[in-house]
């Protein structure tokens, strides 16, 4: 089985998500990095944590400082 390497995912990034949160929003702030990410949304302000796996697989685009990053 071949290791996947971490992305680098930063403090402050905002990801946007394939699949949106139930407020309709798909834009995230992360707020932690680790083995869990603690993201908040957007559009409702909820936070919420996220095993590194899953938000790994659902990340479509990550913006840091407000330009598009390359992951």
């Amino acid at each position: 089985m071949k290791k996947r390497e971490n992305m680098d995912i930063r403090l402050e990034d905002v990801l946007e998500m394939k699949k949106k949160h139930p407020c309709g929003d798909s834009r995230f702030t992360v707020k932690r990095t680790g083995m869990d990410f603690r993201l908040q949304c957007l559009g409702c302000g909820r936070e919420f944590l996220i095993p590194r796996v899953k938000a790994e697989k659902n990340i479509k685009k990550v913006f840091r400082e407000g330009v598009q990053v390359d992951v």
